[in-house]
């Protein structure tokens, strides 16, 4: 298997880059997150893509930034929350170990606050996460090698319950 010795999937808030941080430390690989890639290439928000170029434009960057990172990166790579609503990607989703963090609409208000930063989130914020969540659940579960619910855990916890799901020794 080549590429990333673990790959984060979930939606926005869920935890990826606190936890993705965490599991990379404690493997002593490195740590990439396709937001980050985005931003740093861009010299912009994603909030700001999303408003100036629209949703399509913010996908096509964000799927030449997963592929890119899952063929040079080999430690913890996270991706965006919406990452997965692409089929090739999903496709190569598939050789990889994949954890999915999951979490319920009262958890992402708790901790995201379900705020205007979030572009797909702007109204209703709510019944929008829901929506999205309805629409991806079966694509993060499909992608998905492990689930590891994070409602009411420590990153410590969700970090543990990842390498224990992928049987993963500590460096």
């Amino acid at each position: 298997m080549s590429g990333p010795l673990v790959v984060l999937v979930g939606p926005m808030g869920v935890g990826k880059s606190t936890v993705g941080r965490l599991l990379a430390d404690r493997l002593g690989v490195g740590y990439r997150d396709t937001d980050d890639d985005i931003v740093a290439e861009q010299g912009r928000s994603i909030a700001e893509i999303f408003v100036d170029e629209g949703e399509q434009t913010f996908r096509a960057i964000e799927k030449l930034a997963v592929h890119t990172a899952l063929a040079e990166h080999d430690g913890v790579l996270a991706l965006g929350g919406g990452s997965i609503l692409d089929a090739d990607t999903r496709g190569l989703l598939a050789d990889q170990q994949v954890v999915y963090l999951s979490m319920d609409v009262e958890e992402a208000v708790k901790r995201t606050g379900l705020n205007a930063a979030r572009p797909l989130l702007a109204v209703n914020p709510r019944k929008q996460w829901r929506e999205l969540m309805e629409a991806r659940r079966s694509l993060y579960e499909g992608v998905a090698t492990a689930v590891v619910p994070t409602d009411g855990r420590t990153p410590e916890d969700v970090t543990q319950a990842a390498l224990d799901a992928l049987e993963l020794k500590e460096a």
